[in-house]
C-alpha cells in the first residue's frame, strides 16, 4: 500500500510539473507583443504597430438575445477603433455558430456596422470559431492572414498570442478589458485549464474543424 501511495504521489508530482511548465511557457508567450494603445473620446492615438496588419482578429464571446455580451461588446470597440486608426483592412469576426438560434459572428458583424460604422465589405464572418484554436488557426489557413492583431480581454490574450505564435503568424495583443466583467474567478480558472490544453495542442497542430475552401482576406 505504501508503495502504490507513494507511485500516486509521484505521477500526481510530474503531471502538475507539466502542467505548470505548460502554462507558464503560454504566459511567457511565444514573440507576441502586446500593443500598448493609447485612447481619445474612443479613437487611438498611439499604439500601433508600425506596419499594418493582414487583419484584425475579435474573438467571439458570450451572445444575450441576439446582441453581444459587455466583455464581446468590448473587444468589438477595440476592434472597431483599430480598424478606424488603419492597424488593419480588414477585421475578421471569429465565434460560435452551433445554432439558429445562437450566432456570434452575425451579432458582431451588425454590431460593428450598426454601432462603430464599419464598412459591411470590411468584415468577414468565420462561423466555425468553436474555440480559440480554430479562431487563430481559421485566420491563417482559410482566411490566409500572415499578420494578425488578436483582440480579447487580457486573461484570454496570452493563449490567443500563443496560439498564433505557435502556427507561425506575426501577431500583436490588443486588450479589450474595460471593466469588470461576471465570472472572473470561473473564468479565470478555467483560462488556466485551457493554456494547458492549447500548450499541447499547439505542438501537434491539428486541422481545425470545418476547414473549408481558402478564402483569402488579400489580393
Amino acid at each position: 500500500m505504501k508503495k502504490l501511495r507513494k507511485r500516486i504521489i509521484t505521477v500526481v508530482g510530474l503531471l502538475l510539473s507539466v502542467a505548470l511548465f505548460a502554462h507558464t511557457a503560454v504566459l511567457l508567450g511565444g514573440g507576441a507583443r502586446f500593443l500598448a494603445l493609447t485612447q481619445e473620446n474612443g479613437e487611438i492615438v498611439s499604439g500601433l504597430p508600425e506596419q499594418k496588419a493582414d487583419c484584425i482578429l475579435v474573438l467571439g464571446a458570450g451572445v444575450w438575445n441576439g446582441s453581444p455580451s459587455p466583455m464581446l461588446q468590448d473587444r468589438l470597440d477595440i476592434g472597431a477603433a483599430l480598424f478606424r486608426a488603419g492597424a488593419a483592412d480588414t477585421i475578421i469576426v471569429s465565434g460560435d455558430n452551433s445554432s439558429e438560434y445562437y450566432n456570434e459572428p452575425l451579432a458582431m458583424a451588425e454590431y460593428l456596422v450598426s454601432e462603430q460604422g464599419i464598412p459591411r465589405e470590411k468584415i468577414v464572418m468565420d462561423y466555425a470559431g468553436f474555440s480559440t484554436y480554430d479562431s487563430v488557426y481559421r485566420a491563417k489557413e482559410i482566411f490566409c492572414a500572415d499578420s494578425v492583431i488578436v483582440v480579447t480581454q487580457k486573461y484570454h490574450l496570452y493563449r490567443a498570442c500563443y496560439i498564433a505564435s505557435a502556427l507561425g503568424m506575426e501577431v500583436y495583443g490588443a486588450d479589450a478589458h474595460a471593466r469588470e466583467y461576471f465570472g472572473r474567478h470561473y473564468r479565470e480558472a478555467r483560462e488556466c485549464l485551457a493554456r494547458v490544453k492549447d500548450f499541447f495542442v499547439c505542438i501537434y497542430q491539428p486541422s481545425s474543424k470545418l476547414l473549408g475552401e481558402k478564402l483569402p482576406i488579400k489580393g
